[in-house]
């Protein structure tokens, strides 16, 4: 008994958090532009897949999500769609207002061998500001977690 307490005290230290980069702190700030909207796109840890999954934000950007990551994302004040890649036929269109901050959550699902597919909600701010600080920062050019 005392054998395996000791094996899980040493697997729960080995768990240690790495720091947190400048512009992952900056984002926590959670912090609104005055002329535009910001719009923050979290998938949180665990997600029903943990495969990659490919998405739209508008017409110009393909990012890639894994569980427990998020993007934050400024946009002009209107209407923005977030949606799949692919076969992934997910979508949802956010109309946001200037100095706003909004949080869509991702959840992916796929059976083995088959492609993800993802389902996008909006989700009120403390849902939102609490499922991002569970996750991790992710740039338009990193492409792996």
């Amino acid at each position: 008994m005392r054998r395996l307490l000791l094996m899980a005290l040493l697997l729960l230290a080995g768990c240690q958090q790495l720091p947190l980069t400048p512009e992952d702190v900056q984002a926590r700030k959670f912090e609104a532009v005055p002329d535009k909207a910001v719009i923050y796109l979290v998938r949180d840890y665990p997600d029903f897949s943990e495969m990659q999954a490919t998405v739209h934000l508008g017409d110009k950007l393909t990012l890639k999500t894994y569980a427990g990551t998020y993007y934050r994302w400024e946009v002009a004040p209107g209407e923005h769609q977030i949606r799949g890649a692919a076969f992934d036929t997910g979508a949802i269109r956010v109309h946001t207002l200037p100095g706003s901050l909004y949080f869509v959550q991702q959840r992916v699902t796929a059976a083995p061998f088959l492609r993800a597919s993802s389902f996008f909600s909006v989700v009120n701010e403390p849902a939102g500001r609490a499922a991002v600080m569970r996750s991790v920062l992710l740039t338009p050019d990193q492409s792996f977690f």
